[in-house]
């Protein structure tokens, strides 16, 4: 099998996280937007399966961080949103014969372990395994081998076209449920959800929104 990498595409951290507003100033999601992606970050960083990390962004504070924890940094799609992110690190992972593994940057709650069940429930090439949101209608991490298997097109309502995708190229999907994963943070029924999830993780995460006294 090829060997497989994580690819996290990234917004610029100004402005991020709008559909939090009320209950969260600018400054505050700025600060939350950074902080979820090391938590992601740092899982990747732990996990003993994958080959390497890819960040797609032009944010230099997520460049950095990036770094810090041995990240690849390319900015091919950076500007064209979640999908011309991916689809740009999908090209270059392509040519270089690895399989992608992508999720966002705003899944604090994942653990190396969570990642580690995702690549070992891959199947031989051409396969396309899949996590859901917790409410089955994002795809909050997708593997592809190769990395251009099955056409990606992210967004709320994703999960299910994504299967379809993968029926239609031939490929039966491996679903995986994992509640790490699963949650993502957008909206204010998505915090409450993470500060109540348990077991109680000691993300960087939790610890800022409690200092926030969200």
């Amino acid at each position: 099998m090829s060997t497989v990498w994580a690819a996290v595409p990234v917004k610029e951290f100004t402005g991020a996280k709008q559909r939090l507003a009320a209950l969260l100033s600018a400054a505050q999601r700025e600060t939350l937007a950074a902080t979820m992606l090391e938590d992601v970050l740092a899982a990747l960083a732990g996990s003993r399966r994958l080959a390497g990390i890819l960040v797609n962004t032009i944010d230099p504070r997520a460049a950095e961080l990036a770094s810090r924890y041995g990240a690849r940094v390319v900015t091919d799609g950076a500007r064209d949103g979640h999908t011309g992110a991916v689809m740009g690190m999908a090209r270059a992972l392509a040519a270089d014969g690895h399989a992608m593994l992508t999720m966002p940057g705003d899944i604090p709650r994942v653990t190396a372990a969570e990642i580690d069940a995702v690549v070992s429930a891959r199947r031989p090439a051409p396969s396309f395994t899949i996590v859901p949101a917790r409410d089955e209608l994002g795809s909050n991490a997708v593997l592809c081998a190769p990395p251009g298997a099955v056409p990606l097109r992210f967004g709320d309502d994703s999960f299910f076209p994504h299967l379809a995708a993968a029926r239609k190229a031939g490929i039966a999907p491996t679903i995986v449920r994992l509640s790490g994963i699963g949650l993502d943070i957008d909206h204010p029924e998505d915090l409450r959800a993470f500060l109540r999830a348990t077991p109680r993780l000691p993300t960087r995460t939790l610890v800022l929104l409690e200092k926030f006294g969200v």
